[in-house]
């Protein structure tokens, strides 16, 4: 289609007279019709293939192939060995306490006094209790994987609310190889400097406390028929905690029995509300919210264990 104009001017008399005016225009508007032939060159043909309905494929997704779900440790899993470094580790732990308790005996002797570092073993072995309910209790609330220093403990601990019974899997030195490195670097120094019958005795009770823990935390989750008849019997009298007070600190709330050592610490504790209220303190101070004020999530739902990992025991 093609629009052609024809345009003629025509003056007027006004215009014959004033030249300045504007002209009066006349426009004739002629149409025609037309076609052409368009121009290849100007625009390619392009073809879009049509929509297709998404159908199931054989091959693996992106995101099955990324798949970064925590699963448990399975029966013989490398996580739960000992290493050499874990049993060197534990080798250097027990060997600076037992220096300690050495000094201890042999300095009680020398100066013939006895019910002082007999009383301050005990006074370390209470503390160490009352120790690994506050350290417990702060790894089970605050932080994560990526925290400085503590985010291996605080990712294994969250892990062992999730599966409890892997400790039970765990060897020796592969479980306690964390605490007696600790151990190792604190109470060194105090064997070199220190003979008092008194502080050795202290350190010597609390730090082997604190390093045989996890033994402890291990047992509290045993079973009874499989547990040494000794164990059993220090658990009963309460020298250790026991397997009924450790169940109650995995069930919800989830927020009390937190002293692993003896346990003698948890009944105060939980009565008189002191985590409670260090939690309250750090919130209104300093904003921090601890897990255990939300509502539990399948990170800390515990799991039972499976037939083929019953079957790896």
């Amino acid at each position: 289609m093609a629009i052609l104009t024809q345009t003629k001017f025509f003056p007027s008399s006004i215009n014959q007279l004033h030249t300045s005016h504007s002209l009066i225009r006349r426009t004739r508007v002629h149409c025609s019709a037309a076609t052409t032939k368009a121009n290849p060159a100007a625009e390619k043909l392009v073809l879009k293939p049509p929509l297709q309905l998404l159908e199931p494929s054989h091959s693996p997704s992106p995101a099955l192939l990324t798949d970064t779900t925590i699963r448990p440790p399975q029966p013989n899993d490398p996580s739960l060995l000992s290493t050499w470094s874990h049993r060197a580790w534990v080798a250097s732990g027990c060997t600076t306490v037992l220096v300690s308790l050495a000094k201890s005996v042999t300095c009680a002797a020398d100066s013939h006094i006895w019910l002082e570092p007999i009383l301050a073993g005990l006074v370390g072995y209470v503390l160490a209790d009352l120790g690994s309910g506050v350290y417990h209790w702060g790894i089970d609330n605050y932080g994560g994987a990526s925290t400085p220093i503590f985010g291996p403990q605080i990712e294994a601990f969250q892990g062992h609310h999730k599966w409890p019974w892997t400790i039970t899997r765990r060897q020796f030195s592969n479980n306690l190889h964390a605490l007696a490195r600790v151990v190792t670097f604190f109470v060194l120094p105090i064997d070199l400097v220190c003979d008092d019958p008194v502080v050795n005795g202290f350190v010597a009770v609390c730090s082997g406390s604190i390093m045989f823990s996890q033994q402890f935390h291990a047992w509290a989750h045993g079973t009874k028929s499989r547990l040494p008849p000794v164990v059993v019997a220090l658990q009963d009298l309460g020298v250790l905690v026991s397997r009924p007070q450790h169940a109650a600190h995995h069930r919800q709330p989830y927020n009390n029995n937190y002293c692993i050592v003896s346990g003698v610490w948890n009944e105060l504790l939980d009565q008189q509300k002191v985590f409670e209220a260090l939690e309250m303190v750090l919130f209104f101070k300093l904003g921090l919210r601890p897990r255990s004020w939300s509502e539990p999530s399948s990170e800390w739902i515990e799991e039972t264990e499976t037939a083929s990992q019953l079957q790896g025991q």
